[in-house]
């Protein structure tokens, strides 16, 4: 249908009223405009009808999505708010007060009585992880790599046999005996599986944190056996082993400071002097306040950067795996370290595996260290029993 232009619709008026003849002047008039006025509101319904209004409420859609997340309304994402805090606290900052009002309303207002503008929040790359204690062996034992399967050590178990002869006697043969001790490297092995979109969201900070999570569990456990290792399957350890000796304490719960030096002095001079105290935490505490006949402490503080703290004039190391005060426990080791070989086949290797899991869309991490640990002189250590015979 055709719409008349505004000339056609004042000269339609005018025909009706030439066409009126002998009618009353005023008749044709309203006539006139009554039919004007029709024609008007049909041609503004016409268009209203052909207006394509889904772009208008699209429109009016974004404004008010925009202005809920402005005012943090109850149906606005938290993450596309986030985005739009953080794009106008950085136009903010660049700008100023020069900031468009519709990105001012984004940011989010302080409480400071001096009013300001609080940063946008952000997932932080820094892990919270608890700690993980383990013994320090492997600081003050004697450490070897090894490319063999195994490696022995030949062992002298016995001396010559010199005797007094008198003039023109034949002197004796006499023969030291040997043997061999052989250190045994053993595997540990874990695996874990890791989400490909935890991998990949987290921009490898999710691997670096199972890396060294994998890494403080073999420590850990590396520790655990140099300590209180069988010797099947894993490391001996030092608390294991049948042939150091032991000193009495003469109680069952309360250390005695005599029988620390006593089992100090129970050792060779040359052992002795190159010795180092094992100990947890809760027996150092105790040992701390201990006193020798004179009243004085037997553990003395470090007053040197990088220096150990001493008992006896000895160096102390806290072990978290020595067994604590109880009946019939040893809780204090003491020998020359060095005679604790620690032997290392094959460095914790991480194998990363994309594949194998693929269809569950993980990745496969592998991790393995072989590592062996033996008592190669039970002579150079002693412990202390608590124990009252």
């Amino acid at each position: 249908m055709r719409h008349m232009s505004k000339t056609e619709l004042l000269g339609s008026a005018a025909i009706t009223l030439k066409d009126g003849g002998e009618d009353d002047p005023d008749d044709i008039v309203t006539k006139a405009i009554g039919d004007l006025t029709a024609t008007v509101n049909k041609r503004l319904d016409d268009i209203e009808a052909k207006t394509d209004t889904t772009k208008i409420e699209e429109r009016l859609d974004k404004i008010e999505a925009k202005s809920n997340r402005a005012k943090g309304g109850d149906d606005a994402d938290p993450d596309e708010q986030a985005e739009v805090e953080k794009k106008a606290f950085g136009t903010y900052l660049r700008l100023g007060n020069q900031t468009p009002p519709d990105e001012i309303k984004a940011l989010t207002v302080s409480n400071d009585p001096q009013a300001g503008y609080l940063a946008p929040a952000e997932m932080s790359t820094e892990f919270v992880r608890n700690l993980v204690e383990y013994s320090p062996i492997r600081s003050i034992a004697s450490v070897r790599g090894i490319t063999g399967p195994s490696v022995k050590y030949p062992k002298r178990t016995g001396v010559t046999n010199a005797q007094w002869e008198g003039e023109a006697e034949e002197s004796e043969e006499s023969a030291p005996a040997f043997g061999q001790l052989e250190v045994l490297p053993h595997k540990l092995t874990t695996f874990t599986d890791i989400s490909n979109e935890l991998l990949s969201d987290s921009g490898g900070t999710a691997e670096a944190e199972v890396r060294m999570a994998l890494a403080e569990d073999f420590g850990k456990k590396e520790g655990t056996a140099f300590v209180n290792g069988t010797g099947s399957g894993q490391p001996e350890g030092l608390m294991t082993h049948a042939d150091i000796a032991e000193t009495i304490n003469g109680s069952t719960s309360a250390l005695s400071a005599d029988k620390m030096i006593d089992l100090m002095y129970a050792l060779p001079a040359m052992y002795r002097n190159a010795g180092t105290w094992l100990m947890n935490g809760t027996t150092l505490a105790a040992v701390r306040k201990l006193k020798d006949g004179d009243g004085r402490f037997l553990w003395q503080p470090s007053f040197q950067a990088g220096q150990p703290e001493t008992i006896l004039g000895r160096p102390v190391v806290e072990a978290v795996d020595m067994p604590d005060i109880a009946s019939g426990a040893f809780p204090i080791l003491y020998g020359d370290f060095s005679a604790y070989r620690i032997v290392d086949r094959l460095s914790m290797s991480i194998l990363s595996d994309p594949y194998t899991q693929a269809r569950k869309g993980v990745t496969r991490m592998h991790a393995t260290r072989r590592v062996g640990g033996r008592v190669l002189q039970a002579a150079r250590f002693r412990k202390l029993k608590m124990s009252t015979s």
